[in-house]
Formats: C-alpha cells, structure tokens, sequence
C-alpha cells in the first residue's frame, strides 16, 4: 500500500523511528541496523516501508536500504516468523550474512537473533533457500555481523547518565565513530548532549 514515507527523523527508540511528514508523525518499526544507517541524515529521509495490518492494528515497517526490505519481506513469510522476529533478526545480523546462513545451512548464526532457536533456523532456512538465490544481491566484503556490542555499551552508559534513548540516537548520530574507542565516542556524545 506505500512504498515509502519521506520526511524528516524526529525520535529515535530502541526498535523505531517517528517520521514527520506534513505535521503527521508516523512510528515506523524498523531494525537496528537501519537505525544506524540513518546517521547523520535525519532531515528530508526516504524510508522504504511495508505496512502490516493485523485484525487489531496496523504497523509500519521500514528500511534505509531495499534489499533489507526485501529480506524483512522474504522473512515474514516464513511459517511462525511475524514481522518482530523478522526485524530482531535484521538488527542482529546483515542482509548478506542471513543469506549466507541460508545458503550454508548456518542455523547457529540464525539461532543467534532474539526468538530465533534451531527449529526457527531450520525452518527459515527449508522454507527460503529455493527463494534466495537471485532476490538479494550479496557484498564480499560486508561484515557477517553488525558491531552492536560497543553501541549498546555507548547508550547503557549514557541512559545511566540521565539521557533517554532518544536524545542518544540523535547525539551519536551526528558523530563519525569509525575508528574511535568507545570512551571517545561517549565523551563526543557528551558534547552533544550538553549542547
């Protein structure tokens, strides 16, 4: 129903984003790995959604990159796999290393995701690896996993401080961290935040 929203980044939670488009703030659930990649640029963003509807309720889901729609996509049609499974499973791993568990028969590195155990892992990789081959474009050199360790540490850190999540996202997201140890990232982050 919509292939995108575009706007501006006003929250940034553990699992989700608030997008405001025309003075309307919409929650669209997405992973960590998309949250990340957000980065600098909160204003004027275009994420690629896919909308959930539920007897209940409707739920928007939303990505930085297409493929990693499309992976959220081929994973929720797994049998026992809804869209929160999917996305702990894309803020786990990468795009590229789920199909390589995939193509491999990797269930440990599935098994790895929050809600993910071996049967999981066998499943997804008995009912996907016919499908996969030629959906999903595969990099050599990505990482197999994204470094969430030292993030998580970052904001454990901060929220002790007093901070909330939200003011955290927003303050790492205007640093460059590649190549900085973790003390120096928290004490940019503090700079920020003072601001």
């Amino acid at each position: 129903m919509y292939q995108y929203i575009k706007g501006s980044i006003e929250d940034i939670g553990e699992d989700y984003i608030v997008v405001e488009n025309n003075g309307i703030g919409y929650i669209v659930y997405t992973s960590k790995n998309s949250i990340v990649d957000i980065g600098q640029n909160m204003t004027n963003r275009k994420i690629l959604t896919h909308l959930i509807v539920r007897e209940d309720n409707m739920s928007l889901y939303g990505f930085t990159t297409e493929e990693e729609l499309k992976m959220f996509k081929l994973l929720i049609t797994v049998t026992k796999i809804g869209p929160k499974v999917a996305i702990g499973l894309l803020s786990t791993l990468t795009t590229s290393a789920i199909k390589n568990s995939i193509i491999n028969k990797d269930t440990s590195t599935l098994s790895r995701a929050p809600g993910i155990g071996k049967k999981t892992a066998e499943r997804i990789i008995l009912e996907l690896k016919d499908k996969i081959d030629g959906d999903i474009t595969y990099d050599e050199g990505t990482d197999e996993f994204i470094p969430l360790d030292e993030t998580e540490e970052i904001i454990i850190a901060l929220i002790s401080l007093g901070y909330t999540r939200s003011e955290i996202f927003k303050a790492l997201s205007k640093i460059d961290t590649e190549g900085k140890k973790t003390e120096e990232i928290i004490k940019l982050a503090l700079r920020n935040l003072s601001k």
